[in-house]
This record gives C-alpha cells, structure tokens and sequence, in this order.
C-alpha cells in the first residue's frame, strides 16, 4: 500500500472511532488526510454530556472500571489527569420484594460464592440451594458457553438470578442473565469452571478478584464531553456527518460511498451497520456481526430541589421481579463528591433491558413521569424536579450472548483478510470505554502498520 500522505477512514464518531483516529494521526502525522464518517449531527456515539443544573452531566456511561489503566493514561496524554476524579464510597443497593438491600458482598456480577452473601435478599429455602450445591454433582464441559441465567437458575434458583444477577448484568449490559453468555461476560468464572471447579459456588470463589481498598470507578469532572473535545481537536479530522452506505475494494485501496477512495478503513459501528458494510466484501463476518444483537436504553435525568431526601448510597439496581419500568438508579450527587456541590440535586433513572425496545419510544413526559413514579416508590422521594433531560439509546449495547466470542473471532479472522481494513467498537471485547479504547487502539495501530508498507 501507499504511505507517505495516507488517506484513511474512520467510521462511526462514538469514543472508539474518535480513539481510532487520535491514534492515526500520532502515527501519521499532519500531513495525512483522516476523514470520520458518522451519520449523527453529533460525535461522541452513546457518550453525551449536557448541561443540566448549572453543570456537566452525563447521559450516556459517567464512568469506567478504575483498575484497568486505558481511560487515566488517555487523559495524561491529552493533558486532562486533572480531570480524573472518584465516588465517595457509598454502598449502592438493590431494590427487590417492595424493599431496599444492600447491594451483596462476595459475589460475582451477583453469582455468590456461598449463602450468606445473599442472606436477607433470598428465602430460606434459596439460601438452603445455594448452601448445599456444592454436593450436587456438577457437570461442566471445558470450553463450552451458555447463558449465565441458565448456569444460576440451575444450580442456585429464580432467586438468585432476578434478584442478584439481573440488576448487575442490566447494569452492565442492559441485558438479562438470560440474554448474556458466561465465556464473554464473565471470563474469570468460564477459566475458573474449565480448570474443573467441582460446583458453581466454588467457581466463584475462585474467579472473584483479590480484594482491594481503591475505588472500583472512575469519572471525569467535566464530564465523557471533555475527553470527545479534544480527542477530536488533537484527531484534526475532515467529519463528515453522512453513513458510508457502502464499502467495496478499489485497486490497492477500498471505495467508501459516499467519501470516494481511501488507503485504509476502521470500521467502528455498531453490530448492524457492521454487517451491511461487511456483506459485500465478507459475508463470514457480516453473519457473525448478524448474530450479535442490540439493546434499547433511556436515561432520565433529574435534577431535584437540593433538599430532596435522597438515600445517602452510591445508586439503586432493580431486580427483574419487580414491578418497576426502571431498571438503575445513580444518586448522582451522592455517588460523585464533584456533583454534591450543585444548587440540586441529581438523580438518574436507567430504563430499558434487552427485549425491552419499545421504552425508547415513549415521550419525554411519559419518561419523566415514569421516573418520578419509580423514583417515588422506591426512596419516597416525591420532589418535583427543577430540570429534566431525557436521552434515548437506540441499539445502545451490544448483547453478549452465548457464543459471542466465537462470532467475535469469525469477524477477527475475516478481517485479517482484508488489507487495510480493521474492527473495533463495544461489540469485540467489552462494553465499557476502556474496553473501547483499547480495541480502537490495536485497530489503529494494525491499519497503519498495513498502509504504512
């Protein structure tokens, strides 16, 4: 390929993208043309930070995992580590049974390791399965995949998976236990039930990280918004705020409607806009992307009178055999000391869990109010809120299903194939932003090695 003033794609502008193409031009300098493709008036994908209550507020992710290193080394390199700030430590809870709990201890994305650790959110008579499991035989075939509410309900009851699981999992992925695989979604249990774990209970004990005084997240002061400002003022890109229809090979390069001829291409979109793009030139992977579907969330945020009774916790999960439409709350100005300052005091409302699209539909006020009610019956806080903003995720979340990580490495595998075209996006190797910023990282370092030659 060509390379002393490449010209190279980027498709999609969420935080993947925008990562994808700061790292091209670190790589190739001022010199190369990179265009960023997004069919939205905006960039930032389902980041979005707006101004609510005199200040930045997040509507999409607020935060991100603090152990792994991705998000605090981008914001060195972009000079913003000021901006790197923590919760104040506050247990969150789990609304189930008309009542709140705390959120349990020693367990795994809510899978528990022994019974107590759910003692006073199950019945007697769950907490007697969960007890005795270990002397039920156990039969697990290395390598093999199912969905994580399948493994629960089995071995430890409903219980267990709408009451612990679910809410952590609606969290994470906007899914269900019953919609999410155990390989992709929790790695360390899938290792630990391949190495011969003799029951659940104990593949969890062995799977849960070592304990760790730090703080589990991380956020940004400013809001996700000052991270997509200047990751795209220090990209230098040509945006152009139309969907590439197509993608087919032009010589030694690739033709992208409506951009015209390109050296490379990264393709970070979602799941659907993946395989239309890929059918064409890869109908392996475009199947696989096919495979991998999408979630449908809404944030409401609000922003209460100051002296508003909100619990003095971190955030509120839903268990799934509640008659709520709310599936999280985030106590905002409880979770981050950065927003107990403000003249209110913020609350956000999650709704929607896979299989659930049609939340996304209802209108602002239907929204709102769906909020205050749910809000209302499980804190009783009934304020009537000063401000409000409603954001729709539409196909926010890539659902990792059974299998996913074997659709995964058909897409990889495909993709290799193609010169000077790369993957990366929430749909490879995790959800959360430094799981992004990492795939879009190797993306981008892949493509330049191929157009560079």
């Amino acid at each position: 390929m060509t390379a002393t003033s490449p010209n190279v794609l980027v498709v999609g502008g969420g935080i993947s993208g925008l990562v994808a193409a700061y790292r091209l031009r670190k790589r190739f300098g001022a010199a190369a043309r990179i265009t960023l493709a997004d069919g939205a008036p905006r960039l930032g994908g389902k980041l979005r930070t707006v101004t609510l209550a005199g200040g930045p507020v997040d509507v999409g992710a607020e935060a991100f995992i603090a152990r792994r290193p991705e998000v605090p080394a981008l914001l060195d390199e972009l000079g913003l580590s000021g901006q790197l700030v923590y919760p104040a430590g506050l247990r969150p809870l789990i609304w189930s049974e008309n009542s709140l709990h705390p959120l349990p201890q020693n367990t795994l994305l809510g899978i528990p390791a022994d019974a107590d650790s759910l003692r006073g959110l199950v019945d007697e008579r769950t907490l007697e399965q969960i007890a005795g499991e270990g002397a039920i035989p156990f039969d697990w075939t290395p390598g093999s995949d199912v969905a994580v509410g399948d493994l629960v309900g089995e071995r430890f009851g409903a219980q267990v998976v709408r009451r612990s699981v679910d809410p952590l999992l609606g969290g994470v992925y906007s899914g269900l236990a019953d919609s999410i695989g155990v390989r992709a979604a929790i790695p360390t249990l899938a290792a630990a039930l391949d190495r011969g774990a003799t029951s659940l209970s104990a593949a969890v004990a062995e799977a849960l990280p070592a304990p760790s005084t730090g703080p589990v997240f991380g956020a940004l002061r400013g809001g996700y918004g000052v991270l997509l400002e200047a990751l795209s003022a220090a990209a230098s890109v040509e945006v152009v705020h139309e969907q590439i229809r197509s993608l087919r090979r032009d010589g030694d390069g690739w033709r992208a409607d409506p951009v015209g001829r390109v050296d490379g291409v990264v393709l970070a979109v979602p799941a659907t806009q993946l395989r239309g793009l890929l059918t064409g030139i890869s109908p392996r992977a475009a199947a696989a992307a096919e495979g991998i579907p999408l979630a449908s969330s809404a944030v409401v945020a609000l922003a209460l009178p100051i002296d508003a009774d909100v619990p003095l916790n971190s955030g509120i999960l839903v268990a799934t055999d509640a008659a709520l439409g709310a599936k999280a709350f985030t106590l905002s100005s409880r979770k981050w000391t950065h927003l107990a300052t403000r003249e209110a005091t913020l609350v956000r409302a999650s709704f929607g869990r896979f299989g659930d699209a049609g939340i996304v539909d209802a209108t602002d006020e239907e929204l709102v109010a769906a909020a205050r009610r749910d809000l209302a019956a499980v804190t009783g806080v009934s304020d009537t809120p000063v401000a409000a903003h409603v954001q729709r995720w539409r196909g926010g979340l890539p659902q990792y299903g059974p299998g996913h990580l074997d659709r995964v490495a058909a897409i990889e595998q495909e993709i290799a194939g193609l010169d000077g075209v790369e993957v990366a996006g929430a749909l490879l190797h995790g959800v959360g932003v430094p799981a992004c910023i990492a795939a879009a990282t190797m993306a981008a370092t892949r493509l330049a090695d191929r157009v560079a030659r």
